[in-house]
């Protein structure tokens, strides 16, 4: 298993400092959207002209009477919550402003506003400009932790604004107390109409029921009720009832015996039949004598046998009192029989008498059927009548009983000199933050649509592959900075990283690849050949980007001649290496550009040439062209050992360094890691725990050396870095 390839991984939560990253970062745009949005509302703000308010308080109760209305207690409404509510929407309503503005004669004062080409238009349109604009100028609320409603009004002019909210004020309290007496007036018409049509009504059903009476010959004491006749044919009826009821019961009862003692045998018979008959006085001393003549029996057939005159007897004895207790058993039970068919007898007479009483109260009740619905329905509509006297009397002495206070003014709307619009104050605390706000909401989506690389767990997530190292901003070359550079560490990391993760020992030709142009692989490969070479080891550099050469230009030497000439077998391999200041250090430009650098690169000197430079030096650097633009980069990376591939921070997007690293992978080069460069420590935080405690660790050592030393070091550094840009180096 590659221990090099990064497994992939869930996204991790964003962290606060990871927003905190992001506001630093686009800062600009935040500021010029909060200052954009915070001028914008103080120009707005000193172009609007000063509104005034004023303010009338009035207290609202549900209606209610001075007294109490006639026969009964004034009861309180239920609590309703939407009660104030509504009254805000009464308070705004055309029965309310329409009053105001024709007393103020609004609809001509305000005619410059709603209409300030002076077109002609009716009176009605001017009344609906008008209450719209009310409606507009007009806050209605509920006083703070109290049940008072405020009217408040705005107007260009105090004493305006003071008139306006007293007028609506009375309006509103005369418009209730109008509403009031009109639905109870309303209500009493209602009544009366009603109270008549009764009793009309109450009149024609007392003659129909007059007329009844008397074709039925109904008494009238006995208009109460049924009459005599009928009453007593019901109370027989239900005497009847009462006797069928007992009579079943005893039939059943005595039935039930009749039927136990049938299916029983002689002698359980005799034990039984004493228990369900009580009150037998023959039978007890039957048994009894029976029970005599069997004990006498025993005895004798103790001593003497069945053939003996005197056992004969007593046989014959017992014989007989058993037929005589049989025959007595036998006339209990006829007995029995005949008091059950008797009960039955009588259970079927009483059923048939209490079906001729119910028929005869059926016909009874079926001829004055007709007169007592008549009664009924005249005793109903005379309650009705008379209700409707009563509360037509009680509503008319109601309604001349004064009305309680529904609405009084709590305080007068007065002037007020202080205007209060517009709030200057409030409105520039609320520009900044709305300026805020949208400032770091921008920022935000800015960041949202940046998909190019921002941190290393986006490297790492998106190509699978390890982060070898982190190159600040603004890097020079080392070559001329010398060993203690503030960036030189960075690059001592990388070369730790590249040495570590190598597979073999003898991989030592290493390529720097990029997906676009200026993303530093040109630096980069310069600046770790340099480091390399610091820590003792021969290293050569080749400028094997035929297509835009710039290594040649950091060392300030001729490209005449250099790797192409050795390929073109035009010059020996020592005649185009050259030197440098570093000794372990030694360059090969790229030579006389050719014509079509493919066939060149992909030949099989270069391959030898390769191979040859593996046995000469410990290791050796490749330049090379962006892989996405060309094809030279993808020939180079796969035959070299090692490749790296450079990805600027913030520059291009992911999906374009992605496909760089699968070119890699599909000419079959080894892909060492990546190398994110181009870090601006000093504004991201995110990577200073990675290269920042070096860059201020050398940065304060630079700090503490004589002046023109260290200020000759900055210039040589800035003289670098601006030579770099041409070939590629990530500046911001």
């Amino acid at each position: 298993m590659d221990s090099s390839k990064t497994s992939p991984g869930q996204e991790a939560p964003a962290h606060f400092l990871d927003y905190w990253r992001i506001i630093r970062i686009r800062k600009t745009v935040i500021l010029a959207v909060f200052l954009l949005v915070l001028l914008t509302t103080a120009g707005v703000t000193m172009l609007l002209k000063p509104t005034y308010a004023s303010t009338a308080r009035i207290a609202v109760d549900k209606e209610t009477k001075a007294v109490d209305p006639l026969g009964r207690p004034q009861v309180q409404g239920a609590y309703d919550p939407y009660f104030v509510t509504t009254e805000f929407e009464k308070i705004q309503s055309t029965s309310v402003l329409y009053p105001v503005i024709e007393e103020l004669r609004l609809w001509s004062n305000w005619a410059k506003y709603y209409n300030p080409e002076n077109e002609r238009i009716s009176h009605d349109e001017a009344m609906t400009l008008t209450y719209e604009m009310l409606r507009r100028n007009l806050d209605v609320r509920q006083s703070r932790n109290t049940s008072l409603i405020e009217i408040r009004v705005f107007s260009r002019e105090p004493r305006e604004a003071a008139d306006i909210a007293n007028a609506i004020s009375k309006a509103y309290e005369v418009s209730r107390l109008t509403n009031q007496m009109r639905q109870t007036f309303k209500g009493i018409r209602v009544l009366e109409e009603n109270l008549t049509n009764q009793t009309a009504k109450v009149k024609e059903l007392q003659e129909t029921v007059d007329n009844e009476r008397t074709r039925l010959g109904i008494a009238e004491s006995a208009g109460d009720g049924p009459s005599y006749q009928a009453s007593l044919e019901r109370e027989m009826v239900s005497s009847l009832v009462q006797q069928l009821t007992y009579a079943r019961s005893e039939y059943i009862l005595y039935n039930t015996k009749l039927e136990e003692l049938r299916n029983l045998d002689e002698k359980t018979l005799r034990r039984a039949i004493l228990t369900a008959l009580s009150g037998e006085e023959i039978l007890p001393g039957l048994l009894k004598d029976l029970a005599t003549v069997e004990q006498t029996l025993a005895k004798l057939r103790e001593d003497y046998s069945d053939e003996v005159p005197e056992v004969k007897r007593t046989l014959a004895l017992q014989k007989e009192v058993e037929s005589q207790i049989h025959d007595r058993i036998q006339g209990m039970l006829t007995g029995l029989e005949k008091h059950v068919v008797a009960l039955k007898a009588r259970y079927d007479e009483i059923q048939k008498a209490i079906a001729a009483g119910k028929n005869q109260v059926a016909e009874e009740a079926k001829d004055q059927r007709g007169f007592y619905a008549a009664k009924r329905d005249l005793e109903n509509e005379q309650r009705i009548r008379d209700a409707l006297y009563l509360r037509t009397l009680q509503e008319n002495v109601d309604a001349s009983i004064p009305a309680g206070t529904i609405v009084e003014v709590v305080d007068e709307a007065r002037p007020n000199s202080k205007p209060v619009r517009p709030q200057v104050a409030l409105n520039l605390i609320l520009g900044a933050v709305f300026g805020l706000v949208m400032g770091l909401g921008l920022a935000f989506f800015i960041e949202y649509l940046d998909t190019s690389v921002k941190t290393i767990d986006d490297v790492e997530r998106a190509l699978q592959a390890p982060v070898l190292g982190v190159i600040p901003q603004n890097v020079g070359f080392l070559l001329d900075e010398g060993p203690d550079s503030p960036h030189a560490e960075a690059y001592r990391v990388l070369r730790t990283n590249v040495l570590f993760s190598r597979k073999r020992p003898d991989a030592n030709t290493l390529t720097v690849v990029s997906g676009g142009a200026g993303e530093g692989k040109s630096t980069t490969i310069f600046n770790l050949a340099t480091v390399f070479a610091q820590q003792g080891q021969r290293v050569l550099v080749i400028d094997s980007d035929l297509r835009r050469p710039s290594l040649h230009k950091f060392l300030k030497i001729s490209n005449s001649v250099g790797l192409t000439n050795y390929l073109l077998k035009q010059n020996t391999l020592e005649e185009v290496i050259q030197t440098t200041k570093n000794p372990m250090l030694d360059f090969l430009p790229s030579g006389k550009l050719p014509s079509s650098s493919l066939g060149i690169l992909n030949s099989q000197r270069m391959k030898d040439f390769i191979k040859e430079v593996k046995t000469r030096y410990d290791f050796a650097f490749f330049d090379s062209p962006p892989i996405m633009g060309v094809s030279d980069a993808s020939v180079l990376a796969s035959e070299v050992d090692l490749a790296i591939l450079v990805v600027q921070y913030r520059k291009y997007p992911q999906a374009m360094t992605l496909r760089a690293k699968q070119m890699v992978d599909k000419v079959g080069g080894t892909l060492l890691g990546i190398v994110l460069n181009n870090i601006n420590i000093s504004q991201d935080s995110y990577y200073y725990y990675y290269s920042g405690y070096y860059y201020d660790y050398y940065s304060k050592n630079a700090d503490s050396e004589p002046e023109g030393k260290s200020k000759k070091k900055r210039e040589i550094a800035k003289e670098a870095s601006a030579k770099d840009e041409p070939a590629g180096t990530a500046k911001s």
